[in-house]
């Protein structure tokens, strides 16, 4: 905190980042709600949407039965299920964190109204929600894009849009045999992306993957010296 010019500084720079967090979150939703609905076509509950189907709690079923060897891997199709619950489990965070925080950051004001206990449940709120996020991305998010053995040491696919047409076929199956009976695989085919590119792609993944690392341990060092609040 010292570092960045103490603790004013810091606050500032904490709830400026909170905004733009906030921001992109409730941005995002808003312009995909706005495609969505001008879609007439659109199934909510089709291959191409995130909200959760049966399909889903049939194929974390079928991966678990596969995990101690008492099945087949389930076929995926465009998402699968822990991609939906990692995307979902943003805006139940970016309510709390949001509203917790806003609740801290103007308290002041709205002390004359609130009891002082909404301020004391919005202080643990706050810092459980923030701890939660940052060990759900870790044991979700980076396990998923960097450590299992078929993406280890890094996705690139955030920065191409593109994806190994075979690891596409392998990791998606379902959508792969549906785009290729429609005769819409061959329209989505893209280069490959060139090797500066993908060199590109590595420096930035990785150095994101490092400043990654590096809050976890901040955190962990925070949690274990002064806890959650």
């Amino acid at each position: 905190m010292e570092a960045v010019g103490g603790p004013r500084v810091f606050g500032l720079i904490h709830r400026t980042a909170g905004v733009i967090f906030l921001l992109a979150v409730f941005g995002h939703a808003a312009v995909v709600l706005r495609r969505v609905l001008k879609d007439k076509d659109f199934d909510w509950f089709g291959p191409d949407s995130l909200l959760p189907r049966k399909k889903d709690w049939e194929d974390m079923k079928a991966q678990f039965r596969w995990f101690f060897g008492k099945g087949r891997p389930p076929r995926f199709d465009r998402w699968t299920y822990w991609e939906k619950f990692d995307y979902w489990a943003v805006y139940w965070g970016a309510f709390v964190i949001g509203s917790s925080g806003l609740l801290l950051w103007f308290s002041d004001a709205l002390l004359r109204f609130a009891p002082g206990w909404l301020f004391n449940v919005a202080a643990i709120a706050h810092g459980v929600e923030a701890f939660l996020a940052v060990a759900t991305l870790f044991v979700v998010h980076f396990f998923n894009n960097h450590f299992r053995p078929a993406k280890f040491p890094l996705d690139t696919v955030m920065f191409s849009g593109s994806w190994d047409l075979e690891e596409f076929k392998e990791e998606r199956p379902e959508e792969y045999a549906r785009l290729k009976a429609s005769g819409e695989l061959e329209k989505r085919l893209v280069p490959a992306p060139s090797k500066r590119a993908v060199f590109v792609y590595h420096v930035l993944g990785f150095s994101l993957l490092a400043f990654g690392i590096l809050l976890l341990v901040l955190v962990a060092v925070g949690f274990a010296q002064r806890g959650l609040v």
